[in-house]
């Protein structure tokens, strides 16, 4: 395929075989995979998200501590557009189905392509403030953050099921444990209530009404109403999730109860040509969880896209594959592989 890839107008003629919606872990990891195996991809973010927020990355195999969501996030978009797929920041306001494919729509440009990836994500419901400053003692994700509160003083926020699992979760971590329902009244069921009090954590009713930080920005103590101070060394808040599922929803893709998207195991959606992965879809809400979900799709989406080998049906109403049909890749592709293989050569 040849492309002309121009963002200025709505009017533009942008063609491509993939088409990828958020530039999470998830996305840009398909965007990779796609790009590598030889398909024209482009990656539209709106930017933010989890990762972005991540003052550290914890639990990434190979990545440091010190690395922040931003510079991971940096990194990745610098691969995959050394590879040759376009990385623009945008958001995308509407994705119709055409008898060719699919028509994104940004604010100021349109794009035409054969297949979508739907990475948008989902938005963690934030509690009223005061509240911390997020990863210097709200934070938002137990598997990631739970190892760095061992022996510390945590607290829970919420009054609903999940705050009171989450509550006894991390005892595993340290025997200093409160549930902070900041005056609303719980909502956990009779069950869960009679096994949370056969655990030693300690509700406190009283809502929040300041906080203590020290000179590194971390917490280090909540005031409350009831003119208590309780030491904290950080904390997780359980208010629930939005799925940005949106662009999901209008496609018509099949949706489950809580808002994620049905796919297969490949990141197939009930729509054909649309695949979902990452946080959008059920599962962990992880780094490598995602980066697998965008690895399984782009090398489904390869599967499905490329022109090679041709079938004994389309050989016999085709004829034979002349040596001027090969290779198929794009020749955009074709000169940023020759590119990106002569420096590594030449390093």
């Amino acid at each position: 395929m040849t492309r002309e890839h121009v963002w200025t107008t709505m009017t533009s003629d942008a063609m491509y075989d993939v088409a990828v919606v958020g530039g999470g872990p998830a996305g840009l990891t398909t965007a990779l995979y796609t790009t590598r195996l030889g398909h024209d991809t482009v990656l539209i973010n709106r930017g933010g998200g989890r990762a972005a927020m991540m003052l550290d990355t914890h639990n990434v195999i190979g990545v440091t501590e010190s690395v922040s969501g931003n510079e991971f996030l940096q990194t990745a978009i610098e691969q995959i557009e050394g590879y040759g797929a376009d990385y623009r920041r945008g958001f995308v306001e509407s994705i119709e189905q055409t008898d060719d494919g699919f028509r994104v729509e940004t604010g100021d440009a349109e794009l035409s392509s054969e297949r979508v990836v739907l990475a948008t994500g989902f938005s963690d419901a934030r509690p009223d403030p005061p509240l911390p400053r997020t990863g210097r003692g709200l934070h938002y994700c137990l598997h990631c953050d739970a190892y760095m509160f061992v022996d510390e003083p945590v607290y829970v926020m919420g009054h609903n099921e999940s705050a009171a699992h989450v509550a006894m979760i991390m005892l595993n971590f340290t025997d200093d444990v409160d549930l902070l329902t900041r005056g609303n009244e719980p909502t956990w069921s009779d069950e869960t209530d009679r096994q949370l009090r056969a655990h030693p954590v300690d509700i406190v009713d009283a809502d929040v009404t300041g906080t203590e930080t020290g000179p590194d920005g971390w917490l280090e103590a909540f005031t409350f109403e009831d003119d208590t101070r309780r030491a904290y060394k950080g904390g997780f808040p359980m208010y629930g999730s939005e799925y940005n599922n949106e662009l999901a929803e209008t496609l018509g893709c099949e949706l489950n109860d809580d808002g994620t998207v049905v796919i297969d195991d490949h990141g197939r959606t009930s729509v054909d040509g649309v695949y979902a992965v990452g946080d959008l879809t059920p599962g962990h809400n992880q780094i490598p969880v995602a980066m697998g979900d965008g690895a399984k799709a782009g090398i489904a989406l390869h599967y499905d896209l490329r022109t090679f080998p041709k079938s004994l049906a389309e050989i016999e109403a085709e004829g034979t594959v002349d040596t001027e049909e090969v290779p198929a890749v794009s020749d955009a592709l074709r000169q940023s592989a020759r590119q990106h293989n002569t420096a590594e050569a030449d390093d």
